[in-house]
């Protein structure tokens, strides 16, 4: 049993400290996933939408902690207590997004390794496990190290952890793993291969013959079939190809624009996916350099999911020499982690990407 309470508590420490970390790298992109649980399609909590980013980044520090006191043994009892309670919280989560389809990708490990809830359900369910054999066994979780040692790596645990999160929130996410990163060519992404996977889908039709009801299965031909056709229902059973980057559109007055932006030899864009919200200083650090990115025989334009009104009114405060054109707040989100965000493209390549406080970094 002391070698079973050995393993488990290495496996559910080191998950928890990746997942903590992985989730901590990107914590703007937590609190996203958070807003959807708590949307009233979900869980119907959205009175805790303003304070998802509290929430995510509290969530990540505890569980990074909690995996760090477990490896080292400090606090088991509080330590086994905790894991309990969050691994039965998250396993409700996960069964939950996954049984009614509300969520389809639970955020566990950010946009490191995207899993389904299902997966999700089942890593929660073996997790549960090894905690289970913790809990009941807590008193062989004996201490790595001393007393004093023990506090003073989980004070300055607690002290990097929140530092790491400010340096990430202040600039941007030190591990970039979304589609958007540097040297990606979004153009490129955007396209699937002549060759790529398609979707394989059953198909279910439905007869009336002679008053009963009878149902054949094809891969998508009609069938040779007797009888009054009712209907069809289609079921995808096997996914095909689907590109990195499916929903970046640029749009002005209903139209789509995104091969005209995007074909410009050099591109700068001012992202800010809601203006009414929007760090106001950092269209003060923008202002100059996208002037001087004009200058320079850049294409300017802003991009942003707000309505004409909020558009004309950042424009006019600052007395801004570009237009905004309409994206996805979703997709703009996932493009940069910053409320104005920069990005410089070369042919529709991200050459650079800086949140509005590193405006100065940028080199044009």
């Amino acid at each position: 049993m002391k070698l079973l309470v050995g393993i488990s508590r290495i496996l559910v420490g080191v998950l928890f400290i990746f997942s903590g970390f992985i989730k901590l790298n990107d914590p703007l992109g937590f609190s996203y996933k958070l807003q959807e649980y708590f949307s009233p399609e979900v869980l119907g909590l959205d009175v805790l939408v303003p304070y998802s980013l509290v929430i995510a980044i509290v969530l990540v520090v505890f569980e990074l902690v909690v995996g760090i006191m477990l490896l080292i043994g400090y606090l088991p009892k509080f330590t086994v207590w905790s894991l309990l309670l969050m691994i039965v919280f998250f396993t409700f989560l996960t069964f939950y997004s996954a049984y009614f389809n509300k969520v389809t990708d639970c955020g566990c490990f950010g946009d490191a390794i995207p899993v389904t809830p299902w997966q999700s359900f089942i890593k929660d369910v073996i997790l549960l496990i090894f905690i289970l054999i913790l809990f009941f066994n807590r008193k062989l979780i004996t201490p790595v190290f001393n007393p004093i040692s023990h506090r003073w790596i989980i004070f300055l645990s607690f002290m990097l952890c929140f530092w790491f999160c400010y340096h990430v929130l202040m600039h941007l996410p030190v591990f970039d793993f979304r589609a958007y990163k540097i040297g990606n060519n979004i153009e490129e992404l955007m396209q699937v291969p002549e060759d790529a996977q398609k979707a394989v889908y059953e198909y279910e039709w439905t007869f009336n013959q002679n008053g009963e009801e009878v149902k054949v299965t094809t891969d998508g031909t009609y069938p040779n079939q007797e009888g009054e056709f009712v209907g069809v229902e289609t079921t995808m059973i096997e996914e095909g190809y689907v590109p990195p980057i499916q929903d970046f559109q640029i749009e002005v007055n209903g139209e789509n624009i995104t091969d005209e932006i995007l074909n410009a030899e050099k591109l700068f864009m001012v992202v800010a996916y809601d203006l009414s919200h929007t760090e106001q200083e950092g269209f003060k650090a923008i202002q100059e350099l996208a002037r001087e990115a004009k200058e320079k025989g850049y294409d300017v334009v802003g991009l942003t999911a707000s309505n004409d009104e909020d558009q004309q009114k950042i424009l006019e405060k600052f007395k801004l020499d570009f237009e905004f054109y309409q994206v996805d707040k979703k997709t703009l989100q996932t493009m940069v982690r910053a409320n104005p965000g920069i990005m410089v493209l070369e042919n529709a390549t991200i050459t650079q990407k800086k949140h509005w406080f590193d405006a100065a970094d940028i080199k044009l």
